[in-house]
């Protein structure tokens, strides 16, 4: 009994000694705090909104479909799938859905639309948002049609103007806000269009070649099981060329897609914790050093080794508790702006609500990450002499090599566990904690070794400010790697995400030559391909290619019909080769964005009666096919025996027809088909008025405007890179507050000398630009290292991941540089302005406030 009361009195006495220590350094530790509030605040933000994410579209999903679920085929339902439609009792809506040319006669503008005919009551959940609201239940009785709200106001259309869609002109009845399946990014390029089913033959837009999705909406049985009908229902449907889709698959779907994204902005975030986790093991270095005395003085008082180690230990793990709580909050609350971050990503609101996950977590890491930065410098307590009390020690204290070795690797150890976590993944964890450690070993060798540098060739010529500020560099008690590490990994991330967003564009960009195509003409049948291409040559536009289009599907891979193929379940074979509709051309030539693989292409070798085929390397590998091998397919319901013999692989990225599957010449010109034709608009206002010509006389055809898809791709890029952007600042900010921390916490050795160069005659103007000169050389190496990082770091992203050229900016060196410089030398300054106004006397009695 009395063991425990002692136990309990040691305890007792480890915290009452900790907070009346800490009580007395409590802006030191404050700062320590600070250190990871902002690393804190950005995981739990982005954590609690990706909770709140899962959470709207688990609840919302009904009201993204409009239905329980959808039967959808690019193709009139076949027998069979309106066989699966009846036994489900019949579909309670249909649709149909294609893109088009919609030509405004008010102002003779026109637009790629994607129109979308609806019959029934659709949608049964959630509602079509018009404006005048009663035009989402007049339209189908007025037979008049509801246009995107954007393309109204665009091109300046009110109720009651009109809209041309191939060979019908609708009254337009109202504008569209949103209704379910819409939107998102898709409907910058095209934006939907809503009419009446019954007017839809009317347009004569159903063609051979057109892209049309028919659509069946289905409300489910109370009791009815959409998992269950899925795994029973979809194998069968797609062996049709149809599919399900159920109002929980999609909810899956898209919270997959943003589940990436977000996976990616915690990294980021967890970068910015990282920085903060540096800075309190450097504050806390320099904190331990101006302790040291007091743990020789409780010694001397027969305090033991693991006593004083743990007093410590307990402020530090304080702090990092309040810290994780104060980070959770602010979290939270950063959390409310992510829907205005990412507004026009996302096909529907979002109700942020509280949770307990993301704040438990901050609790947890802010715990964990400061005891395990803190341990390496806690642990000089442990090897303090009480004989220090009447010594004065220059060197201080240090642990064993094995000791520090096994704290790195218990550091290591938990951030590739925690970015596991986030990334569910062994192998992505393993290539994050090896880049942190490159990025982090980079520039912590660059600061050594510019420190040891200075040191070695020492400019003794110079002026005295200068002299000292160099000095300053590698004194005791300096930032120097702390600051570069902090300030080189903010601007690497920032610099990186600029470059990296730089060569996405210029990877979508059009070349400036008038042999680079920027106008697509679509679904232009056969019978009309020679007069499209007559006027386009009246209009002065040159034809630059003339592309045929064949529709097919695999029916047989290696003597393996597909349908077999679906049903084993022991296949690896990608289902979407099963599934898709390819669109096939032929040619004897490679383009500028193939290169050849495997194989020699154009081949004249091949059996009687097998068509040699070129294929894009992506589908090799997903059909699991190489040269020699044995593809069938079904052209139309004629069946083509045809042989592997070349492979290349295909730039996706450029903004170019590309295709999967190339047949020779001479094999399907006599196949069903239709053409694209490729031309070039010297500027916006050509391109404007060929459209309304083209749109004019070939109404079904469809025209893509490549600029119009580039300003869209560019705003998608500047969307997605300010949210990075915006992540990737809590990185420079945490930055700040290391650089703030770090100078507070050597205050009192900044006074020392600043009362020593002021005893030996120094003026307060000379010690100002001491520290002005030292602050620019931190901020411009750190900053500096960090771009030029990015820009290495970005050189081979361009090389081994997007396979584009790199043209690097000098904008990241011309304004992130000198931005981030200014602001160290601001915080720098300011932080050491008491430096300046501190008497002598604060030195000699210890008073450092």
């Amino acid at each position: 009994m009395g063991q425990k009361q002692s136990s309990k009195t040691n305890i007792s006495w480890l915290f009452k000694m900790a907070w009346r220590d800490g009580r007395a350094s409590g802006k030191r530790l404050l700062l320590f705090m600070a250190s990871i509030v902002l690393g804190i605040a950005a995981v739990v933000s982005v954590q609690s909104f990706s909770e709140n994410l899962k959470a709207n579209i688990a609840l919302q999903s009904k009201e993204l479909m409009g239905a329980d679920f959808i039967i959808d085929s690019n193709k009139p339902p076949n027998e069979r799938v309106m066989g699966i439609i009846d036994s489900l009792g019949g579909a309670d809506a249909k649709g149909v859905s294609f893109p088009s040319m919609a030509f405004f006669s008010k102002n003779g503008d026109t637009k790629l639309v994607d129109v979308k005919g609806l019959e029934g009551n659709f949608p049964f959940y959630g509602r079509l948002e018009t404006e005048p609201r009663k035009a989402a239940d007049s339209y189908k009785m007025n037979k008049g049609a509801l246009v995107d709200a954007t393309l109204m106001l665009q091109f300046n259309l009110k109720e009651g103007d009109s809209i041309s869609l191939g060979n019908t002109t609708i009254p337009i009845e109202g504008a569209l806000i949103s209704a379910p399946g819409a939107g998102g990014i898709s409907a910058s390029v095209a934006p939907p269009v809503i009419i009446p089913y019954e007017l839809v033959e009317n347009t004569g837009l159903i063609q051979v070649g057109s892209r049309i999705d028919y659509d069946f909406f289905f409300v489910a049985e109370p009791d009815q099981n959409m998992e269950e009908l899925d795994k029973i229902l979809d194998p069968v449907l797609d062996a049709e060329n149809a599919d399900l889709d159920t109002h929980d698959s999609t909810g899956r779907r898209l919270g997959r897609r943003y589940d990436n994204f977000g996976k990616f902005l915690n990294l980021v975030a967890f970068i910015a914790l990282l920085l903060g986790c540096v800075g309190i093991a450097s504050s806390v270095h320099i904190y331990m050093k101006e302790k040291l005395q007091s743990v020789a003085v409780l010694k001397c008082l027969g305090a033991t080794r693991k006593q004083s180690f743990y007093i410590f230990l307990i402020q530090i793990a304080g702090m990092g508790l309040l810290g994780g709580l104060v980070g959770s909050l602010l979290g939270f609350g950063l959390q409310q702006f992510f829907p205005i971050l990412i507004q026009g990503f996302l096909p529907f609101e979002i109700d942020i609500t509280f949770s307990f996950k993301p704040v438990f977590l901050g609790l947890l890491l802010g715990v964990i990450m400061s005891v395990l930065f803190a341990l390496a410098p806690l642990l000089s307590t442990w090897y303090v002499s009480p004989l220090q009390v009447l010594r004065v020690q220059e060197s201080n204290p240090s642990s064993s090599k094995k000791v520090n070795g096994i704290i790195l690797l218990g550091i290591l150890s938990f951030i590739f566990v925690f970015a596991f976590l986030l990334l569910e993944k062994w192998s992505y964890a393993f290539y994050f904690v090896l880049g942190i450690l490159v990025v982090f070993g980079i520039l912590s060798g660059v600061a050594i070794l510019f420190m040891r540098l200075v040191k070695k060739h020492f400019p003794h010529s110079w002026g005295f400010t200068a002299r000292q500020s160099l000095l300053n560099l590698f004194r005791p008690n300096n930032q120097t790697l702390v600051l570069i590490l902090a300030i080189g990994t903010g601007t690497f991330l920032i610099s990186t995400l600029y470059f990296t967003k730089n060569i996405l564009l210029a990877k979508a960009n059009l070349e400036n030559s008038a042999q680079a195509p920027n106008l697509i003409f679509l679904d232009i049948q056969s019978n009309e391909k020679e007069e499209v291409a007559k006027n386009l040559k009246k209009l002065e536009m040159p034809v630059i290619n003339n592309i045929p289009i064949v529709t097919m599907r695999v029916q047989k891979i290696k003597d393996r019909e597909a349908n077999e193929i679906r049903d084993d379940s022991t296949s690896t074979i990608n289902e979407w080769v099963l599934n898709h509709e390819f669109r096939v051309s032929y040619r004897d030539t490679l383009i500028g964005s193939e290169d050849s693989v495997e194989g020699s292409w154009p081949s004249n070798s091949s059996e009687e009666g097998v068509i040699p085929i070129s294929l894009s390397d992506n589908v090799a590998r997903d059909a699991e096919v190489g040269i020699g091998d044995m593809l069938t397919f079904n052209v139309q319901g004629v069946l083509i025996n045809t042989e592997v013999v070349h492979i290349r692989s295909v730039d996706w990225g450029r903004m170019q027809l590309n295709f999967n599957i190339i047949f020779p010449s001479s094999v399907l010109e006599k196949a069903p088909q239709f053409h694209v034709i490729t031309s070039n608009a010297a500027n916006a206002k050509k391109s404007a008025e060929v459209q309304r010509a083209m749109v004019g006389k070939f109404p079904t055809v469809s025209i893509i405007d490549l600029r119009q898809v580039l300003t869209v791709v560019e705003g998608i890029l500047d969307k997605i890179s300010w949210v990075i952007n915006f992540m990737a600042f809590f990185s420079i900010l945490t930055g700040i507050i290391v650089l703030i921390g770090s100078v507070r916490t050597s205050k009192y050795q900044r006074i020392k000398e600043s009362v020593l160069l002021r005893t030996l005659g120094a003026k307060g103007k000379q010690i100002s630009k001491i520290a002005f000169l030292e602050y620019i050389y931190l901020g411009f190496i750190g900053s500096f290292i960090g771009v030029l990082l990015s820009l290495a770091g970005s050189l081979l992203l361009a090389i081994f991941v997007f396979k584009a050229p790199f043209v690097p900016s000098w904008e990241p060196f011309l304004i992130v540089v000198p931005l981030i410089t200014i602001i160290v030398l601001t915080i720098g300054l300011w932080n050491n302005r008491n430096v300046l106004s501190s008497p002598p006397l604060e030195v000699l009695r210890k008073e450092v406030a």
